[in-house]
């Protein structure tokens, strides 16, 4: 399946102000790229490209005054297979996990896991640990939380979720990473391209998504708390403990977004795909 992928997003800029932009695919799936994935910043300016500590693609760079605009319009070969299951996958005992996967399930910026932890024995301590306790965790947060972009915050935490029952996308997936790691379940934060590939198409504009991913018999699974159903056409960009990790652009100091635009299309027959652009 050959997905057409990208963005463009104008910023107002009132003074110089240091930019961090994750908006690379993730190392994990350059193999799909059917073009060069590069950030393509207006005005040209000097960038510079790191890979943070949780193992994704950073494009640093200092945003001068006026206008700044990040694009990339690229193609991408997926396998257009579901999300992958494992329904009698078990989870590990703690003492058993690897190193670098302690850390999901610590709490975090969004994630108050020693808050909820007295909520998540009481509504799934009973299920099986694993793939099990996993989906009776979405489908408790998918039937209880009211989703609406008006309920959107950018301060809202899991125990907020939790506590007025409504939220955006990455407010479900907060809430049942919070709810795993309470139950011993390594739960991180995933940011990528979903498009509306073998669904009904949403009459919203398009944006990047939210999901997360549970660590199960030595390796990580694609969840989603929100659709809380198997889908095509995912493309990883970036994983983390929340959202805060996962920001597709993080200035330190002011940036006003004017414009923004996400490109997530599957290219069928008579389709055209557009070139990617050239700084």
């Amino acid at each position: 399946m050959l997905l057409r992928l990208g963005y463009d997003m104008l910023f107002e800029i009132p003074e110089p102000v240091a930019c961090v932009a994750q908006l690379r695919v993730h190392p994990s799936r350059v193999a799909g790229l059917r073009g060069p994935d590069r950030v393509h910043v207006e005005p040209n300016v000097s960038i510079e490209e790191y890979t943070d500590s949780f193992g994704n693609l950073c494009t640093r760079f200092l945003a001068p005054p006026g206008q700044l605009r990040l694009k990339n319009d690229f193609l991408f070969e997926d396998s257009g297979l579901p999300d992958a299951a494992s329904p009698y996958a078990l989870a590990h005992p703690i003492a058993e996990l690897p190193h670098d996967v302690l850390r999901f399930l610590l709490s975090s910026r969004y994630c108050e896991v020693d808050s909820l932890a007295p909520a998540a024995f009481d509504l799934f301590g009973n299920t099986v640990a694993g793939w099990d306790r996993v989906r009776a965790i979405c489908n408790w947060v998918h039937a209880k939380v009211a989703f609406g972009y008006s309920f959107a915050r950018p301060t809202k935490t899991a125990l907020d979720v939790f506590t007025e029952r409504q939220g955006v996308c990455r407010d479900f997936q907060h809430l049942a990473i919070t709810f795993c790691r309470a139950l011993g379940i390594p739960a991180r934060y995933v940011a990528g391209y979903l498009g509306d590939i073998g669904v009904p198409v949403s009459d919203t504009p398009m944006d990047f998504s939210a999901w997360f991913e549970v660590y199960l018999e030595n390796r990580w699974w694609t969840i989603d708390a929100r659709h809380n159903a198997p889908r095509i056409g995912r493309v990883l960009m970036a994983t983390g403990r929340d959202a805060a990790d996962v920001a597709f652009f993080t200035s330190f100091g002011t940036a006003n977004l004017k414009t923004f635009l996400v490109i997530s299309d599957e290219l069928t027959d008579g389709s055209t795909a557009k070139p990617a652009p050239q700084s």
